[in-house]
Order: C-alpha cells, then sequence, then structure tokens
C-alpha cells in the first residue's frame, strides 16, 4: 500500500440537504452543524439541511456550509476506521477544511474565517462587474498567453483554478472573460462555459478581499499542522503557521493549483484519496489526473459504511 491523502472540496459541490443522513444518524455529526450554528450565532445547519437553495448559494453561507459538511463527515469517519492521513489538501474554501483536519485551526474558527472570507469576496467586485468562465481542452501555457493578452485590451482575464489536464477555470472582469469566450480556440479550446458565480474569484480582483482576510487571520490562533497541507499556492506542504497565514491571504487572488498539487501527492507515493463532503467533483478531477490512483467519496453514510479498510 502507498500512501494516503484526504481532500476536501470547494464552492460548487454544495447541495442542500447535504449531511441530512449523518446528522439524522450520529449525534457527534449533529453536534458538529450546532457548533457551526453557535460560533456564527445563526441557524446555518437549517440553511444547509433545508435551504432555500438561494440562500445556500450566497457565498458566505456556502463556504462554511461546506466546510461543516465535510468535517462532519470526517469525524464520523475517523470515530469509526481511525485512519490517519500522510497528507491534507482542498479545493479553495477547501483548504480550510484540511487545515482543520491537520489540527492548525479549531472548527469554530475557520467556520467564522470563512464566513468572513465569503463575505469579503462577495464585497470586494461591484455585482455584474466580475465573471468566471471553465475553458474546457484548452493548453495551459497558451491559455495564459491569450489570457494576459486580453487583459491587455479588453479587460483583466487570468486562470482561477487549474483543475485537471483540459478543465481550467479563468475568472476577471466581465469583458476579460467574454473575450476568453470569443478567442478561446487561440488556446485550444474546444469549448468556454460561463460559470453562475457572484465574483471572479481567484484573480488579482480579489485583492481587496485579501487585504481584509489578513486582517481576521492574524487574530487566529494556529498550531503548526500534525499532519502535511498541500497548498493551492504552490501545490506544496506546508506546516508552518506563519506561511499557512501568508498562503492563505494569497490563496484568495491567486491561482488553485489543483492539478499541480494531485501530482505531487502522488510522485510523493500518494495512491489513495479520501474525499470528504458534498458530491464527488474532486473524485472526478483526480481520474482525470491520473486513473491508477484508488478514490473514495465519503459524501453520504451508505458511502461512509460500505468504506473498505482493507482497500487503503
Amino acid at each position: 500500500m502507498g500512501k494516503l491523502a484526504f481532500v476536501f472540496p470547494g464552492q460548487g459541490a454544495q447541495a442542500v440537504g447535504m449531511g441530512k443522513d449523518i446528522v439524522e444518524a450520529d449525534p457527534e455529526a449533529k453536534r458538529v452543524y450546532e457548533a457551526a450554528d453557535e460560533a456564527l450565532g445563526m441557524a446555518l445547519s437549517r440553511i444547509i439541511l433545508e435551504g432555500p437553495e438561494a440562500e445556500l448559494k450566497a457565498t458566505y453561507n456556502t463556504q462554511p456550509a461546506l466546510l461543516t459538511t465535510s468535517i462532519a463527515y470526517l469525524e464520523r469517519f475517523q470515530a469509526r476506521y481511525g485512519l490517519k492521513p500522510d497528507y491534507v489538501a482542498g479545493h479553495s474554501l477547501g483548504e480550510y477544511s484540511a487545515l482543520v483536519a491537520a489540527g492548525v485551526m479549531s472548527f469554530a474558527d475557520a467556520v467564522r474565517t470563512v464566513r468572513a472570507r465569503g463575505e469579503f469576496m462577495e464585497a470586494a467586485v461591484p455585482s455584474g462587474q466580475g465573471a468566471m468562465a471553465a475553458v474546457l481542452g484548452a493548453d495551459r501555457e497558451a491559455l495564459k498567453s491569450l489570457c494576459a493578452s486580453i487583459s491587455g485590451e479588453a479587460g483583466i482575464v487570468e486562470l482561477a483554478n487549474l483543475n485537471c489536464p483540459g478543465q481550467i477555470v479563468v475568472s476577471g472582469s466581465v469583458a476579460g472573460v467574454q473575450a476568453v469566450g470569443e478567442r478561446g480556440k487561440e488556446a485550444g479550446a474546444k469549448r468556454v462555459i460561463p460559470l453562475e458565480v457572484s465574483g471572479p474569484f481567484h484573480s488579482s480582483m480579489m485583492r481587496p478581499a485579501s487585504a481584509k482576510l489578513a486582517g481576521v487571520l492574524s487574530g487566529i490562533e494556529m498550531a503548526r499542522a500534525a499532519i502535511p497541507v498541500v497548498a493551492n499556492v504552490n501545490a506544496r506542504p506546508v506546516q508552518d503557521p506563519a506561511e499557512i497565514r501568508s498562503l492563505l491571504v494569497e490563496q484568495v487572488y491567486n491561482s488553485v493549483l489543483w492539478e499541480d498539487s494531485v501530482v505531487w501527492l502522488i510522485a510523493e507515493g500518494v495512491d489513495t484519496f479520501v474525499e470528504f463532503g458534498s458530491g464527488s467533483v474532486l473524485a472526478g478531477l483526480i481520474k482525470k489526473i491520473d486513473r491508477s490512483v484508488t478514490v473514495h467519496s465519503i459524501n453520504s453514510l451508505e458511502a461512509l459504511e460500505k468504506f473498505q479498510i482493507e482497500s487503503v
């Protein structure tokens, strides 16, 4: 058996009712949801379990909701199987779930931080001025070059999420993202799909949000990571609290190097990934990066119960 990594999804994986089965079956999981409500002084659990969807999709609710769901599944899983990973990683917002799993931040602090992060990201760019789009089939370097060219002419557009071969998300001004839609074929793109998001996340337009987040993070107590956390910004493991703080600030306006992170983990000997939380987005991306690895998605009580410890 090779090494084991736990991974955590980010925004876009949310669904009304996520975690309902585990909350109803497990008092400990229910306590995670109650702890989130207590940390925020609001009924986040009601929004997660009952909706409405529009309320859950608000960035400042989505972020703590996904974190809460991921940690509830993780805690139930660890109580049952007692497995300790060699590494943890999360996609964008998911990095905070990874930090909780690694013992860097308390769950309550993480919930409050991502709620603030969502508010800052929502407020950073006036509504209707930013956009994001998924670019399928493009060459990474060619797309980076095209974005640089468009940024100098039409408006800012940058690589936001490097998800897997042939799937890159771009982010920036409405005009910049539209121009990528019109000229994507120059970088080999087969399709450019506009995304329903409330802002140009992971672009330089998010710098105002990162500055505010730095203020919040400076007041959060962080411990040295008990498990190396592979950071989005540089796709390398980090354990030092000061470095983690700095990378979290940069993460808001930098590219999420997810493909690079997974490639690095596999090169380090990871052959089994366990994804915790809503959906199975990361499982799909990891399989597109390397079909030979094993990926489990712990996204329901049934998936958790069916997990075979022998398979790890």
